[in-house]
C-alpha cells in the first residue's frame, strides 16, 4: 500500500512539472538565444543536451520581435500563466493543451477562401467564431504574429484538410 501512495505521488509531481504552453518561468537565466524556426521543442532538446540545465522557458514571436526566443535555466522557477510562452523542466517535453475543438500547433493548410488579421489571442478564439458565423467555413486556422506576418492571422476553408504540427498554428474543424 505504501508502494502505491509514493508512486501515485511521484507521477502526480511529474504530471505537474511537464512542460505547457502558455506558461512561462520567470528567474534562473544562464543563457539565452534565438530560434529559427521558431519552435518550443528546439528549445527544450537544447536543455535536453545541456547539462548545466534545469528548465527552459520559449517565448513566441510577436510582431514587434519576429524571432523565437529561448531561455535556458539553472533552477526550476515556478511556472506562471502567461500566453506569451511555453515552459519546462528538463525531461518533459512540449504538453500542448488538449480538448474541445481547438487544435494547438496543429495547421491545416489549403482550402483557404478567405484571410485576415485578427488580435492576437493564444487561444485562437477570434478566428474560431469567425468561422463559425460564416456558413461556407468548414475550418479555419489561426497563425501567431510574428510568423510571416508581424499580426495575428486568420485562414478560413471550405475544404477539411489533413492536420500538420506546426508551433506557430491553432486551428480546428467545425462538425
Amino acid at each position: 500500500m505504501r508502494f502505491i501512495v509514493v508512486l501515485t505521488g511521484l507521477l502526480l509531481a511529474a504530471a505537474a512539472a511537464r512542460a505547457q504552453v502558455n506558461y512561462d518561468r520567470h528567474g534562473g537565466d544562464y543563457a539565452s538565444f534565438t530560434l529559427r524556426p521558431a519552435d518550443p521543442a528546439t528549445c527544450a532538446a537544447r536543455c535536453e543536451r545541456d547539462g548545466r540545465c534545469r528548465a527552459w522557458s520559449f517565448r513566441y514571436p510577436t510582431g514587434d520581435n519576429p524571432n523565437g526566443l529561448c531561455f535556458l535555466k539553472n533552477s526550476v522557477p515556478r511556472r506562471t500563466e502567461d500566453a506569451c510562452c511555453a515552459s519546462g523542466v528538463r525531461g518533459a517535453g512540449v504538453i500542448e493543451p488538449r480538448g474541445g475543438p481547438v487544435e494547438y500547433s496543429i495547421e491545416r493548410p489549403g482550402g483557404d477562401y478567405k484571410h485576415f488579421d485578427v488580435a492576437a489571442d493564444p487561444t485562437g478564439k477570434p478566428c474560431m467564431a469567425a468561422c463559425e458565423a460564416d456558413s461556407k467555413c468548414r475550418a479555419w486556422t489561426y497563425i501567431r504574429p510574428g510568423y510571416g506576418t508581424p499580426s495575428a492571422r486568420c485562414y478560413l476553408k471550405n475544404q477539411i484538410k489533413p492536420p500538420r504540427r506546426r508551433p506557430y498554428a491553432i486551428s480546428g474543424v467545425l462538425r
